[in-house]
């Protein structure tokens, strides 16, 4: 008999695996679908790109608007003088100097600043079109998570019995009732079972590290919960017309607000012909050592001097601007040529999205229906090899022909998943059903 000292060891030991599934569940995160959104349109990269996105499209606009505050300036100009003192960059030589200039009249400067509103204004649009592309990425890979995290343990099953089958499809070859070609078919079916494992386990893995991305919490500590997805809405046995879902999506928005800021910004490059007026203003102390004595008297020269007015330009002639001007044309065209297959191409999306997802209800149904049949063979064969009229070939053929059943079915219903998400996306409807869950 052990000294009492060691008795608390051995009950610690005896408690290690239920300390340690405690402090597992106590890291895993509990991740509702809402709450993984949330986090991804928070964190992942994308998200990070939309904000920097919108950024600096308001620095654009502010800086276009800006045009019409005083830029003011503060320096000095000094330099030694021989003779008449002479200006150092269009100023003359001072101790110390203030300039102020902005924009007064420039109809080119307000073209430029109602496309900088509407570049603005795209980059929301597009912002809404990859916040859509965030959720949707998000969602397809918890739901498929999980899908794979239920299959794990039905592929277990699947080998499990294949080796069972193995076995005894060794021993009855070894025995000299069966041909040994059951072996090698036996153990076809369990290779293709340990194959189910591997990509069972491998789409487990590789959709909890595209989460932890999304998301931004650990692969380790991220555990799905199937009841906080919504149900999918139904759907329609009319559905809406493609034409009328591609005006509203914010991709078609987008294009059509870029080719209206490309029209400002064309227009603006012509009226870069039209006259300005700028104010502006300059404030100098002038140095006794630039040679000023020598030229005015003393009592007419100035030390402080100042002067403010309105600098008034009348463009003449300026062939580089017109050309400039006309490829700025062929900019706006082109953009307004990209709206419009924006808009084909959108409306063609919705069309195959909705068309997909048609077919693909019909190929579950029948998916289903041949998986129901391959069970109910199996059972049937069951029957028939307790009563010696079927062999335990046919019996393994059963259960193997159910299992194939049975993924074809669950990838079917996998691609009819990802086909309805996608055309809730394209309907604008994918944020509002997130929503809905708990």
């Amino acid at each position: 008999m052990k000294p009492a000292r060691y008795l608390p060891y051995r009950a610690l030991f005896r408690l290690l695996p239920f300390i340690l599934l405690l402090s597992f569940s106590a890291s895993a995160e509990q991740l509702t679908l809402k709450r993984a959104v949330e986090l991804a349109l928070n964190h992942s990269p994308a998200a990070g790109q939309i904000i920097a996105d919108e950024q600096r499209a308001d620095a654009s606009l502010r800086e276009a608007r800006n045009q019409y505050l005083p830029q003011l300036m503060i320096g000095s100009g000094l330099g030694d003088t021989w003779g008449y003192p002479l200006s150092l960059e269009g100023s003359a030589p001072s101790l110390f100097n203030v300039t102020a200039q902005s924009s007064l009249v420039n109809m080119a400067l307000r073209d430029y600043i109602r496309a900088a509103r509407s570049e603005s204004k795209a980059t929301q649009l597009g912002s809404k079109d990859q916040r859509s592309q965030i959720i949707q990425d998000t969602v397809l890979a918890y739901m498929e998570l999980v899908r794979w995290q239920a299959l794990v343990e039905h592929v277990h099953q699947q080998y499990s019995d294949a080796l069972h089958t193995q076995q005894i499809a060794d021993q009855r070859v070894q025995e000299g009732i069966d041909n040994p070609q059951l072996r090698k078919q036996a153990r076809l079916a369990v290779a293709r079972a340990n194959l189910h494992i591997a990509e069972a386990e491998g789409s487990v893995h590789e959709l909890r590290a595209l989460l932890s991305q999304l998301t931004g919490l650990p692969q380790g500590g991220i555990e799905v919960d199937e009841r906080t997805v919504p149900g999918l809405p139904e759907v329609p046995s009319q559905p809406e017309a493609p034409e009328t879902i591609a005006e509203a999506s914010p991709g078609v928005l987008f294009a059509r607000e870029h080719a209206v800021a490309q029209q400002f910004k064309a227009r603006a490059e012509h009226r870069m012909l039209w006259p300005t007026a700028d104010f502006a203003t300059q404030y100098a102390v002038l140095a006794k050592f630039n040679n000023w004595l020598q030229f005015f008297p003393n009592d007419v020269f100035q030390r402080n001097n100042a002067t403010i007015g309105v600098v008034l330009r009348f463009p003449i002639f300026n062939a580089a601007q017109k050309a400039h001007a006309a490829g700025a044309d062929a900019d706006a065209a082109r953009a307004r040529k990209e709206a419009e297959s924006t808009r084909n191409q959108v409306s063609q999306q919705v069309l195959k999205a909705q068309d997909t997802v048609r077919q693909l209800s019909a190929a579950k149904q029948v998916s289903d229906l041949e998986y129901e049949i391959a069970q109910a063979n199996v059972d049937a064969t069951e029957v028939r090899v307790n009563s010696g009229t079927a062999t335990l070939p046919d019996a393994a053929n059963a259960h193997l022909e159910m299992f194939e059943k049975y993924n074809a079915a669950q990838n079917t219903d996998l691609a009819l998943t990802r086909a309805r998400i996608g055309l809730l996306r394209l309907t604008g409807e994918l944020e509002t059903w997130v929503q809905h869950g708990p």
